[in-house]
Order: structure tokens, then sequence, then C-alpha cells
């Protein structure tokens, strides 16, 4: 029986796959499957190329081999989660490693599915959809949360941070709490949950820090909401306190207009790998991990300086 997996989202906006193997040839009839499913597939031969191509364009899903020249599928999968602009990227590894140490280790190395080969290309198409579009959803929340100046936490069952969003990181830092000492104080998750105030916190200046327990979120974790009372949560007040440097606004301005890393990097005169530490550090100072919700946040300030007549972007 044959299963048609529609795309998500605009029709038009093909989904990018990046497929990385060593014999690309040998996987056509999945290349094939793909694109007439309504992907964009791009090629690369090992885990070099594939991390320069990751310079030039951000796709979608990564279909990542595990064995080939130069560095292995998993360490380039190491690499993708420890960049800012890149670990949100679901990796499915599709390899003829089938033992159980190899499949434990493409999970460690921060893969989201493993599939062996000789590959079924309608199986990888139903994987490949399912992943994708909970990638978009949890981008989606992420993004609402990070706009609305919520930072994230997750803790296990006693109390130590699983989890910590970056801008709960600079939360936590500005009122002189450790994010990597992973504990935060018991008061603010043990004995009550439900969207209630646990725990307000205030620092010299006068700003407080509220806490709110969420409760059980997954199996055996805790999700605790922290933000900053007053007009000091708005995006547009983080944004100001950025302390971004010119380059970065101007990255930042381009970002918000919808313009790739190849583009910014053609009008800034900049190569597009530059554009990308650009872009980590500006991830980095916002307090965000994700593209859209830095572009969410210039927007909202672009608007915001053009209601008040004192426009502050470059055009």
């Amino acid at each position: 029986m044959n299963v048609s997996h529609h795309l998500i989202d605009n029709p038009d906006d093909r989904p990018v796959v990046l497929l990385v193997d060593d014999a690309p040839s040998s996987l056509g009839v999945l290349c094939e499957t793909l694109e007439d499913a309504g992907y964009t597939v791009l090629v690369a031969c090992d885990g070099d190329t594939a991390l320069r191509r990751l310079s030039l364009v951000t796709p979608d899903v990564i279909l990542m081999d595990a064995v080939m020249p130069g560095i292995s599928g998993f360490d380039a999968c190491r690499r993708i989660k420890a960049d800012l602009t890149t670990k949100h990227i679901p990796v499915i590894f599709m390899t003829g490693l089938s033992d159980t140490s190899h499949v434990l280790e493409g999970f460690a190395a921060g893969g989201v599915d493993y599939v062996v080969k000789p590959v079924r290309a309608p199986e990888v198409l139903a994987r490949l959809h399912t992943h994708l579009g909970n990638a978009r959803m949890a981008r989606f929340a992420l993004d609402a949360i990070d706009v609305s100046g919520l930072g994230v936490i997750m803790l296990n069952n006693e109390g130590s941070i699983s989890w910590c969003s970056p801008c709960a990181r600079q939360l936590l830092t500005q009122f002189g709490i450790n994010p990597d000492a992973l504990t935060v104080p018991q008061s603010w998750w043990k004995g009550s949950s439900g969207m209630e105030l646990v725990a307000p916190v205030t620092e010299p200046a006068g700003a407080s820090l509220l806490v709110r327990n969420m409760g059980a979120a997954g199996m055996d974790e805790i999700m605790l909401l922290i933000e900053l009372s007053g007009s000091h949560a708005l995006p547009g007040g983080r944004l100001a306190s950025a302390a971004l440097t010119p380059r970065e606004t101007e990255v930042l301005s381009w970002l918000a207009k919808g313009k790739t890393n190849r583009d910014i990097g053609e009008i800034l005169k900049m190569s597009p790998r530059t554009v990308s530490k650009h872009l980590e550090h500006i991830f980095e100072k916002l307090g965000v991990e994700t593209r859209s919700a830095a572009a969410a946040m210039a927007s909202a300030q672009e608007s915001a300086d053009t209601r008040l007549g004192s426009p502050k972007w470059p055009h």
C-alpha cells in the first residue's frame, strides 16, 4: 500500500533535506522519492563538506551516514549540535552499522532516529516527515517563549537542571545564579505546581525575577518558567539591553527582513560563515535559540522605533 505524505505549511516553500553519504549515487531512488514528495535535496559526500554546506544554507533535516572519509557522521552530528545556529536541525542516521552500540552512539551524538541500510525509501520518507513536523512545532513553541521574554528550565525529579534555554541562562546569571551549577533553590520547584508563583527573587536594582512551576513535563521532568517582572520583560527591552555591536545590528536587521546568510554576506561584503558567527553572538546576547525568534524580536523593535518616529535600523 502506498502512503502519501503531504508536506505541512506552504507547499511552495519546499523543505530542504541535506543528504550526507560518501556514495550518494546508491541512494538515487531515495532522492527521487524525496523530490517527488516535495523536498529539495542537497548532497554532501562527507562530514567536512556537510559542515561547509551548513555555512551557506540551513536545511530543515539532515540524513547522515555514519561511516565516511574524514570525520565520521557521529562526529559531524556532534559539531552540528554544538553550534547554536544549527543545533535545532534534526539529524537522522542512515547507515549499515546495526550493532546496538552504534545505534546508542548515534542517539548520544544527537541524532533523532536511526535507519539501517539498505534503506526503504517510503520508510525513510515517513520518518523524515514525522521528525520534520515535530521539529517545526518545537521551534514554533520555543520562538513564542523566547519572544515573550520567558526563560525555560527543565529539571529532573531531583531538582537538577537537565536543560536551560539561553534566555533562562541570561536571567539566572543576571540574578547571581550560576546556570552551570546544575541546581536551583528547592523552593522553586518542591511541592508546588500549576502556573502559580513559586518564588520571586529581587536584585539590588529592584527588578524581580518571577519563577513559575509548570509541574510535570514529560517523563520524570519538571518545567519552570522564569521571567522579569514589569517592563523589563518586554522583548524590546531585551533587545535594547543586548549591547549588540554595529555589525551585529546590521546582520540582525537583514535577518528580520527574511534574508539568508548568503544574502546577508553579499549585502554586507562578508562570508556566509562570518554571518553565521555573528548570529551565534546575537542569539547568545538576546537569549534566543532560533533565527525566527531573533527576527521577531528585531521586527518588534523596528515597529516600535517607527511608531516613535526614530527608526534605528539600517534599510
